[in-house]
């Protein structure tokens, strides 16, 4: 199979691509702010629209965040008034295989609120493909 992982590897979980990876997205929103900006999402009122409960505080230190981890970049569209619009990176664009398997996952346990028959599943997972810039082969 894979490779064994040593005794040092297995004390220093540090060193663990996982763990890595959820220094980038563990921040309370950042999946939901990219899952966003793939759907086309750019300012700030915009990310805010469909989360009651996400403050300007938590949004505008999540955004940082994830500009300091080099997912995002922020583009100042005018100066008066200040309008902000936020993209993603190639870094950011490269999560892209990451939230279609969240949402492959969540649509093949059928843990929607509705009851998903095959042919229903299969479009949506269509849907994610297309919009995510999926290619499967």
């Amino acid at each position: 199979m894979g490779r064994e992982i040593s005794s040092n590897d297995k004390c220093d979980m540090s060193l663990c691509p996982v763990n890595k990876a959820m220094e980038y997205l563990s921040k309370k929103w950042s999946i939901e702010i990219i899952r966003d900006m793939f759907f086309g999402k750019t300012r700030f009122s915009q990310f805010k629209e469909d989360k009651p409960k996400l403050s300007n505080k938590v949004l505008s230190d999540c955004l940082k965040h994830l500009e300091s981890k080099g997912i995002i970049k922020k583009r100042i569209i005018s100066d008066t008034p200040t309008v902000t619009e936020y993209y993603l990176t190639e870094r950011g664009k490269s999560l892209n295989k990451v939230i279609y398997e969240l949402a492959v996952f969540t649509i093949d346990c059928n843990d929607n609120e509705e009851y998903l028959d095959e042919s229903a599943r299969m479009e949506r997972k269509k849907e994610f493909r297309e919009i995510l810039d999926i290619d499967i082969e």
